[in-house]
């Protein structure tokens, strides 16, 4: 059984943002619009698909700026 956690009743209390599942947010928008969200050093890729979405960002959107250092 699931519970909601306690929300304080106060109004400022109400105005605290939901808390958001990041990965499931990155499912839905791959399955609902086609749209990927995925980061080059993502421990669940190997190296050859970390450097094929690495190469695929450079293409599209240039290299990164100086001082960001792949790992």
């Amino acid at each position: 059984m699931k519970i909601p956690p306690h929300r304080y009743p106060s109004p400022p209390g109400r105005c605290q943002p939901e808390i958001m599942d990041v990965e499931t947010t990155k499912r839905d928008g791959w399955q609902e619009q086609h749209i990927l969200v995925v980061s080059d050093n993502d421990t669940r890729l190997d190296f050859v698909e970390r450097e094929f979405i690495r190469r695929i960002g450079n293409r599209l959107y240039g290299k990164p700026r100086q001082g960001y250092c792949h790992e």
